[in-house]
């Protein structure tokens, strides 16, 4: 029996001007997702309410990643404009990534 494993993202790195966030691939590729498509994308509970009753944003122009914690199974990402809430779990990334 054949089991598919999605990829995923075995490390992440802030770039120096803090506009992306650099990931690796299982099988070595390297990612590269802008903070402003990463802040766009998040699905954290106050993001999701702010789209449902379209307060959400539909840019984020100038904001940077100022934070990154690897929880494992995700990473916890925190923006210059003080949203920490985000939870992205590294399939999720990959997704992002199109890989």
């Amino acid at each position: 029996m054949n089991v598919w494993v999605a990829p995923t993202i075995v490390d992440c790195e802030v770039s120096p001007d803090l506009a992306s966030l650099s990931m690796t691939a299982p099988d070595g590729r390297q990612i590269v997702l802008g903070a402003e498509q990463l802040r766009l994308a998040c699905k954290c509970a106050h993001c999701r309410r702010a789209q449902f009753d379209n307060r959400f944003a539909s840019s984020f122009p100038g904001i940077a990643i100022v934070g990154v914690a690897d929880l494992g199974y995700g990473v916890n990402i925190s923006f210059s404009d003080g949203h920490n809430r985000g939870i992205y779990p590294k399939a999720y990334l990959a997704e992002l990534a199109a890989l």
